[in-house]
Parts: C-alpha cells; structure tokens; sequence
C-alpha cells in the first residue's frame, strides 16, 4: 500500500495552509471575531482541502508517468518505476475526492462548491482532452487559480455571507502564478536540455528561460498591484509592508536560480531559514499595523496637492 499512500502526497498538505490568509482577511473585514471562529470548521475545512488536493496529486502523478522518466528526480515516483494498477488508483482517486467533499460538506454550502470546483481543476490540469498543463501560459494560470480557491475555502470557513474583494482574489492568484512560473523557469534550468525538457514537459517546447523569466515577472508585478490596492483601499497602514513584500519576491526569483532550488519543491520552503524569517517578518508587521493607527499616512490617501510656502 506504500506506493499508493506515496502518490497521495501526504507531504504535500502543507500547501493547504495557503487556506490561513483567507482565514485572516475574513476575520480582518468582517465583523466575526477571532475568538467566534468555529475551530471544528477549520479543522474539518483543513482537511477537507487536503484529501481533495491529494485526489488530485493522484490522477497527476498516474497520467504524468510516461513523461516524469525523462526528470532527473521525479523519475524515481512509484509510478513510473513500480508496477501499480490502474483501477486501484481510481480507487483511491474516489475515496480521496470523496471524502473531500463530505468533509466540505460538513462546512457549508460554498466551501462544498469551492472543493468542488478544486477537484474539477485538477482534472482540467491534467486529463485530456483539455489538460492545460499541455498549453503554454495557460498552464501556469489555470494551475495557480488553485491558489485562489484556497483563498476563498479559508474565507467560507470563517463567514458564508459575502465574497473577499477582487483585489485580493486576483493578487492571490497572481502570486500563485508568480510561484508556478518561477517553479517552470527552476526546473527549465535544471534540466540544462530543451530536447529533454520538452520530453517531460509538453509546454517546454514553446518556453524559454526568457519566457519563463518574464512571464514570472509579469505574474509577480500583477500581483503587487493587486496586494497594494487591496492594502491601501482597506487599511493605508499596511502601505509600510509593500517594500517587503517586495523584498520577498526579489529574494525568492534570487533563490530559483540556485541549482536544485526549493523553488522546484514549494513543500520543502519552510527548510529555508532566510525566506521564513522575512515572512515571519512580513506577517509581525501586518499585526503591527492592523492594530496601530500612523496619522503621518492618512494624507496618502488625499488626492489634494501638498501646498508649498510662498
């Protein structure tokens, strides 16, 4: 059973704690408190999220086999070199996907139709005849959407009365996408052979590492853009956090030229020391200013002109 609970990727789950920010912008814009949040909901909603990306990973790692033999490293996943059977990873796939949305279920209404919607991505990802993963460009976008719809299972966990505002959703998905570019554009490099890449991956034939390079870059502005609007239209404190924001994505472009980056291996981030500790940073610096008011930033967000003495 090894090699079937491997391709669940348990290891995996803590991507699904990408579920948190939605829970803090929840708490942050509505009038629920943190001390109402329904813990059981969270946990059931955790979960939830888990077992349906794990779904996921499934009918990934089965229908990628035949290209994942020609990756240094991921030709070494119990698919391609075990001797595993179809009809027990469609067994798994709907055990997995099930209980997903029985636990989504158990939240509520649109945290179920948010999973839903979740797993019906992870089939347009990687089933043909869509399987976007394929096309350039959209590869990247419909794949990082996912990180949109965490966003929101993390907000329907606290409040199922409203929707974040567009501004976050789209700088959320763009980040997403920013990570995903600069996981393609790693591995691209890594690699070292465009022949080879294009074997495994069907989208390298059209990309390059420019591509790669600034599509990454494009996802990334996007995102700040995004973020900032959605920090200046709610609280003009936050405007302090921009720079290391950022900081934060110049610091993790650096990191994905490295060889053997943990940008390939986003799972594995919280082994890198520097890059938690600017997030820990990060997130000491929006409590600050969620919680303390700076009048000297309040005339920012006036479009009178500053008046010069004669």
């Amino acid at each position: 059973m090894k090699k079937y609970i491997k391709i669940a990727r348990l290891d995996h789950w803590i991507k699904q704690f990408f579920i948190m920010p939605g829970i803090a912008v929840a708490l942050l814009l509505t009038d629920i408190k943190i001390t109402e949040l329904s813990i059981l909901k969270l946990l059931l909603g955790f979960f939830g999220t888990c077992f349906i990306a794990s779904a996921n990973y499934v009918i990934n790692e089965w229908l990628d086999a035949p290209y994942d033999k020609y990756h240094p490293v991921k030709k070494n996943r119990p698919v391609v070199t075990e001797n595993m059977e179809l009809k027990w990873v469609l067994v798994e796939y709907a055990i997995l996907a099930v209980l997903g949305l029985l636990l989504s279920f158990l939240v509520n209404k649109y945290f179920l139709i948010t999973a839903a919607v979740l797993l019906i991505m992870g089939i347009i990802y990687n089933v043909e005849p869509v399987r976007s993963k394929d096309i350039v460009y959209f590869d990247v976008i419909s794949e990082s959407i996912n990180n949109m719809l965490r966003l929101l299972m993390g907000w329907f966990i606290v409040t199922s009365d409203s929707i974040p505002p567009s501004s976050i959703l789209i700088g959320y998905w763009m980040a997403g996408a920013y990570l995903m570019a600069t996981k393609r554009f790693s591995e691209y490099r890594m690699i070292g052979d465009p022949k080879v890449a294009g074997l495994y991956r069907k989208s390298f034939v059209k990309y390059t590492e420019k591509k790669l390079l600034a599509s990454s870059i494009f996802y990334a502005l996007s995102s700040t853009f995004c973020l900032g609007v959605f920090l200046i239209k709610y609280r003009i404190e936050y405007l302090l956090c921009i720079p290391f924001i950022f900081l934060l994505f110049a610091y993790y472009s650096a990191m994905s030229l490295d060889n053997d980056s943990a940008a390939q291996k986003p799972e594995k981030l919280y082994k890198e020391k520097k890059l938690m500790l600017l997030v820990l940073l990060i997130i000491v610096l929006f409590i600050v200013c969620t919680f303390c008011t700076f009048d000297f930033l309040k005339p920012l967000t006036s479009s009178a002109l500053i008046k010069l003495e004669v």
